[in-house]
Formats: structure tokens, C-alpha cells, sequence
């Protein structure tokens, strides 16, 4: 049984995160603004994005960003460290973003592909 906590406005989650968060947040969604509409569920350990459903989440750790994102396929980007793993024919992807200049146009690429591979 999973049971998540009741969410959190922006300004509540954000007092409290790390200072490194709320720059790579405010990048990510600079983006996917220009994308389409995106809900937000902000809850204490992260914020996930829907259109309706889940295409990514950003959960803040001690020194970078994790911006997890799932696609139809493996893909590459310098920041995607981590083992990408397969499941039900997606592939969930992390990107470890320490600062707002690691949103670049490759990744933001990425993140527009798994905000239309959702919508589907």
C-alpha cells in the first residue's frame, strides 16, 4: 500500500528544500510551459508533473536535482548517470541536474518528448 502525503503549495515545499531546487524547477518549467499545460502535485519528497498523467518528477537530493522522465525509448544525456530501467515497454529515465544550466536544450528535448509520450 503506497499513501502519499496531502500536498504542499510551491512556497510551503520550497521553504524548506535545498537552495540548488528552486532554480532547476523554475528552469524545467520555463520549458514545459512553452510545451502545454502542466498540473503540478507537490508533496514532501518532490514534485510530480502530470498532463493528466505522470511524465516527470523532480525530487530534490543533497547536491543535484533528480528529474526523472519516462520514454518509449533509452536516450542520452550527460546528466543521465543512473542505470535507465525498462518497464511495461517505457523506459524511466533520471537526470542528475545540479544547477539551472544543465536544463539545456537537450534535455529539455527529452522532457518534451515524455510530456508527449503522456498525453497519448
Amino acid at each position: 500500500m503506497h499513501e502519499c502525503a496531502p500536498g504542499l503549495s510551491l512556497d510551503e515545499y520550497f521553504s524548506s528544500g535545498p537552495a540548488h531546487e528552486r532554480p532547476v524547477f523554475d528552469a524545467v518549467m520555463s520549458h514545459l510551459e512553452s510545451v502545454g499545460p502542466v498540473h503540478l502535485d507537490v508533496v514532501s519528497e518532490g514534485i510530480f508533473l502530470k498532463n493528466p498523467r505522470k511524465f516527470a518528477e523532480l525530487r530534490p537530493k543533497d547536491r543535484w536535482v533528480a528529474v526523472g522522465f519516462s520514454l518509449e525509448r533509452r536516450a542520452a544525456h550527460r546528466t543521465i548517470t543512473r542505470k535507465i530501467v525498462e518497464h511495461g515497454g517505457r523506459f524511466w529515465h533520471v537526470a542528475n541536474v545540479r544547477t539551472a544550466d544543465d536544463v539545456d536544450e537537450a534535455l529539455c528535448d527529452l522532457l518534451t518528448e515524455a510530456y508527449e509520450v503522456a498525453a497519448r
